[in-house]
């Protein structure tokens, strides 16, 4: 299957790269050389991002309503941004079926995405979003327990290897998977060190994602143990807070009821405006109150910071984003905040999303949101 589906785009560019092994130039002179600050990626240069969701990822779309909600013209449309690479999240419900047999129609979709960031010189990153036996936000995850799940996980990748590493090892990465949760980190930790043992003996020097258990949260980082000596890998977080904000009325939280209003900077909600509300609500929103400004969410950024530095591998913030449902200007304040701690120390990110509730560009009528772009990808 792989084979059928290389693009004319990719094989330009491995014709182009045989000219220049032949003349005697190194692949890292087909363009510019990337910005100081971001070096530590190597030959897989990315510093800014959007997540492309609920196209094969989190979405019932199916048939003309897939194919129409994310196309080349998309792909343009991005780079003409200013984005440099996408990352794209696919299910295993999207991509096998049931029995374990591949989709067809979505692996083509994949490889086109894939076609069409190569014809723009994006570069893409490949997330294993969601499998049938792990979910981010389920009570339970039969990954950790069964392992039989286990065994088939890296499976999916040795597929997934297969159809994929035939693209250039500086245009194409993978992410093993997004927001593990497992109760035990010991049990991410083991499942990467197999994932990637498999991996490793496909593909020696593809650019690989590994995120800290718990949602990818800055505090876990210091119970991640990844692979010694291997320094095509690259660390990952993600960055919510704070969550009161940026998923304020979001439908999926423990505290979508409150609809009252919030804050950044300071305390997320003022105690006033919890007056009257129910007890349990109260004790929900509670939890996540706290003070928050551009200088405290630094110190959390520290933490994944310094284990990267600890271990000489780059970091990226996978995903970061604020819902709509706030002041705008107090959004727009916390994406300027969050990107400028993020290039300040280096780190490349990916925000999420492009067309979805946290989207750069209108679900419906694909017109994008230039206050929001100009904050994320001005100079």
């Amino acid at each position: 299957m792989r084979t059928n589906y290389l693009s004319g785009a990719l094989l330009s560019r491995l014709t182009i790269a045989g000219m220049m092994i032949f003349l005697g130039f190194s692949s890292c002179s087909r363009q510019a050389e990337p910005d100081d600050a971001f070096r530590g990626f190597h030959d897989f240069d990315i510093k800014r991002g959007v997540n492309i969701s609920h196209w094969l990822s989190q979405s019932s779309r199916r048939g003309a309503e897939r194919e129409a909600f994310f196309t080349r013209d998309d792909v343009r449309q991005i780079a003409g941004f200013g984005y440099d690479h996408i990352r794209l999240p696919i299910d295993e419900e999207q991509m096998w079926d049931g029995e374990g047999n591949k989709e067809t129609r979505a692996f083509e979709l994949m490889h086109e995405a894939i076609g069409w960031t190569l014809e723009f010189d994006l570069r893409l990153i490949v997330d294993l979003h969601i499998i049938r036996s792990h979910h981010f936000n389920a009570p339970e995850n039969p990954l950790w327990t069964d392992r039989a799940e286990q065994l088939k996980f890296v499976d999916l990748w040795r597929q997934l290897s297969d159809e994929l590493k035939d693209y250039p090892l500086d245009m194409v990465a993978y992410e093993l998977m997004n927001e593990a949760v497992a109760d035990d980190p010991d049990d991410w930790n083991r499942l990467v060190a197999e994932t990637m043992e498999a991996l490793r003996e496909l593909e020696p020097e593809r650019k690989i994602v590994i995120g800290s258990n718990r949602w990818q949260s800055v505090h876990t980082f210091p119970d991640l143990v990844v692979p010694e000596n291997d320094p095509h890998i690259i660390l990952s977080f993600h960055f919510y807070e704070p969550f009161l904000l940026t998923h304020h009325q979001a439908s999926w939280t423990h505290f979508r009821d409150y609809s009252g209003p919030v804050n950044y900077p300071g305390l997320s909600v003022d105690p006033a405006d919890l007056e009257g509300l129910p007890e349990e609500l109260v004790i929900r929103v509670g939890y996540h109150n706290r003070v928050y400004t551009k200088e405290s969410m630094e110190e959390m950024i520290m933490i994944p910071l310094n284990y990267a530095r600890e271990h000489n591998l780059p970091l990226y913030c996978g995903e970061w984003g604020c819902l709509p449902t706030v002041d705008p200007e107090m959004r727009l304040k916390w994406y300027a905040d969050v990107r400028e701690i993020l290039e300040k120390h280096e780190i490349a990110w990916a925000n999420w999303d492009y067309k979805g509730g946290f989207g750069v560009v209108d679900r419906q009528t694909s017109e994008s949101f230039h206050d929001l772009l100009e904050v994320l990808l001005g100079d």
